[in-house]
């Protein structure tokens, strides 16, 4: 009997994909910058950035140094000895928002130079989260994680712990709070004004940015408390942005049309015009730029970075192919979307407020799954045919989400089906034992046991393939799924 053919990848589950391909950009447009800056200016000049930036002066002896041997647990010391290195990007309003220190963008990006890949992992502005941010710490302050980094500079709760204070109290709450939602100890953060997109396009003559749908937002804000008097309209297709185009274009929050109104869509053009930056800002007229470039970057840029560690990052991944990205976000399902770990609902902020849960308030389930993202490459050489179905009787969808979890990964997915009941979860080889490695990937993250499977002893739900590897989800983990 002939086994039925493979069916192509699904493309419809590609949406986290296509939200933050583009994201490098940031990284580069941050650090790339500030190392073409130093090889073009004055060290007067660049001193003054670092200090602005960083709240330290050049050692240039240091920094000499640390590029023939640098210390242990920085950043060039653990790209060179094959460790991971986490790093947390936060973009914020600036001056001219309402609230300025928001940070509408969050991203927890994992360098892993034993692989030779990073994770960039999109973080939502609306998820809720209990913060521990005050002393004692036991005192629990429920919240939009996008709060965090604002502790500092504001007096929205009282008795912050002294390690959140000052000027790099921020990114420092910001790292605590993200670092819980995803298992991840930040090495270090960096923060960039959203204004910076206005004054660095503007330097740079203007950037081409394409979009995919109209943007029509009524109700874009002004600089003075009030709306643009009709509004902000872009056409669909490419177009060359000035500085406030391309502020505007990043920042509208209420189109009227879906595919733009989201916080993904948002994400998207952001990124956009960050690598619409990036292209411009590496070419020959972006280098006879730099000083123009540094004058917009030294007023929007937060971090607790030194310079040795921007040039570690920027010679390690100079070179890095787009394929070597695994781009993931936390998502919840909407109309344009499907999601995966998260949900609208009322986490704790009352039911008039838009906020997103994770399905497991322990976040457990998000930080074994961006423990699990960077799969090994012999695992996926394996090219494993792999489908997940519902089992569970409880979870309606499950298999969806699962597949809008691991689409990013690397691994060939076929399209989710559901499945008879299943008390447990079962890993089904159809292939015999043709692709062990994919098998055991799957059975340390699921659970279960592999199971040698054939039509006759474990015959196929509809549309269920009988071929490669089927991971049954049963109530065991649709259980684990939500934390109980």
């Amino acid at each position: 009997m002939l086994r039925a053919k493979p069916r192509a990848r699904r493309s419809r589950y590609h949406v986290s994909y296509r939200l933050t391909r583009s994201v490098p950009a940031a990284i580069a447009a941050v650090l790339l910058l500030a190392v073409i800056v130093a090889a073009t200016l004055t060290y007067k000049r660049f001193d003054d950035f670092i200090t602005a930036t960083t709240g330290h002066h050049i050692n240039p002896i240091g920094e000499v140094v640390q590029a023939v041997e640098p210390a242990q647990g920085t950043i060039a010391y653990k790209l060179k000895h094959g460790q991971q290195v986490n790093i947390l990007l936060l973009g914020m309003g600036g001056a001219q928002n309402d609230a300025p220190y928001l940070t509408d963008s969050i991203m927890a990006v994992t360098i892993d130079p034993t692989s030779n890949r990073v994770m960039l992992a999109s973080i939502p502005r609306d998820l809720t989260v209990p913060m521990n941010l005050q002393n004692p710490p036991s005192r629990i302050w429920t919240q939009k994680i996008n709060a965090a980094y604002e502790v500092p500079y504001t007096n929205i709760i009282c008795c912050v712990a002294s390690q959140y204070t000052g000027r790099t109290g921020g990114g420092f709450a910001a790292e605590h709070e993200v670092g819980k939602v995803t298992g991840l100890t930040f090495d270090k953060y960096i923060a960039v004004d959203f204004t910076a997109f206005r004054d660095m396009v503007n330097a740079l003559g203007g950037v081409d940015v394409c979009l995919s749908t109209n943007l029509d937002d009524y109700s874009y804000p002004d600089y003075h408390n009030g709306l643009v008097r009709g509004g902000i309209h872009y056409k669909a297709g490419c177009q060359h942005l000035n500085g406030e185009a391309a502020l505007e274009v990043a920042r509208s929050r209420d189109a009227i049309e879906p595919q733009q109104s989201s916080d993904f869509g948002r994400a998207q053009r952001q990124q956009d015009i960050m690598q619409a930056i990036k292209k411009k800002a590496t070419n020959v007229n972006g280098f006879a730029k730099a000083p123009q470039l540094l004058d917009a970057l030294q007023k929007n840029i937060n971090t607790d970075m030194s310079l040795s560690d921007m040039k570690a990052i920027y010679d390690w991944g100079k070179n890095l192919a787009d394929t070597s990205i695994v781009r993931v976000a936390l998502t919840a399902n909407s109309g344009a979307a499907p999601g995966n770990l998260l949900d609208y609902g009322n986490c704790g902020l009352g039911s008039n407020v838009s906020q997103l849960c994770a399905d497991d308030p322990s976040f457990t389930m998000i930080h074994k799954y961006l423990a699990s993202v960077l799969i090994d490459a012999k695992t996926l050489a394996e090219k494993a045919p792999v489908q997940f179905v519902n089992g569970s009787s409880s979870f309606a969808g499950l298999d969806s989400l699962v597949t809008t979890m691991f689409d990013p990964t690397g691994l060939q997915l076929a399209d989710p089906v559901g499945h008879r009941a299943s008390s447990t979860t079962q890993i089904l080889d159809y292939s015999g034992g043709q692709f062990p490695l994919t098998a055991k990937y799957l059975q340390n993250f699921f659970g279960g046991t592999v199971v040698a499977a054939t039509p006759a002893n474990s015959p196929p739900a509809a549309g269920q393939q009988t071929y490669g590897l089927v991971v049954v989800l049963g109530n065991d983990f649709a259980l684990r799924f939500r934390g109980r």
